[in-house]
């Protein structure tokens, strides 16, 4: 792969974790919360992502191959859900959804729901199996989207800091704005993954 294939890398998680849309949820949920503790509860929550998603993207084939499912196959599901999560974006569900979860204010929420369903969540997940599953993956390539991920989830935490600043600076608004956009990018990514799923699968030539 070049390093345009792994901007497309980056880009895909980074609109499927959308660290821009999950500043004011943190805020929400971190609420009363001092300085330090919200920079302790960001780095616990984008740590215990960071696990979940290296063990999906490391051993998610051989998950596949055990229970019999083909990687062309799991590229189309996966499609098919990056397409779900765009159109929930596109249309505020998923900002509504996450807005209308209920916390325990005393609960710690950097397990849940921050590194998990909002940061390392099904998207994320089967996106990093495709990602490292393609077909001419080798060892250097697992690295790479790797630290792909990784540099997606340092955006989520550098996000989280600036939590405050962010949601003053885009408001509601803004935020919606470019929730939208992601969701338009994503909606045509996951076709893309749909298309090489049906391509790999022998159903057209690309």
């Amino acid at each position: 792969m070049n390093w345009l294939e792994y901007l497309n890398a980056f880009v895909t998680l980074f609109v499927v974790v959308d660290p821009i849309g999950l500043a004011p949820l943190f805020l929400a949920l971190t609420q009363g919360m001092s300085r330090p503790e919200r920079r302790r509860v960001a780095l616990r929550a984008v740590m215990i992502g960071a696990v979940l998603l290296t063990l999906f993207g490391l051993l998610g084939d051989k998950l596949l191959q055990t229970i019999g499912i083909s990687m062309p196959a799991f590229r189309i599901a996966g499609g098919v859900l990056l397409f779900l999560t765009a159109l929930d974006m596109l249309f505020e569900r998923r900002t509504q959804r996450r807005e209308g979860q209920q916390v325990d204010p005393e609960h710690d929420p950097s397990v849940f729901p921050l590194a998990t369903p909002l940061i390392a969540g099904p998207g994320a997940m089967a996106t990093m199996i495709l990602l490292a599953g393609a077909p001419d993956a080798d060892a250097m390539h697992i690295a790479a989207i790797h630290l792909v991920m990784l540099g997606v989830l340092a955006g989520v935490f550098f996000m989280c800091i600036l939590a405050t600043f962010t949601e003053k600076l885009l408001g509601r608004t803004g935020i919606m704005v470019v929730t939208r956009l992601l969701g338009m990018l994503l909606a045509a990514l996951s076709i893309q993954f749909i298309l090489d799923g049906m391509a790999g699968a022998g159903l057209f030539s690309p």
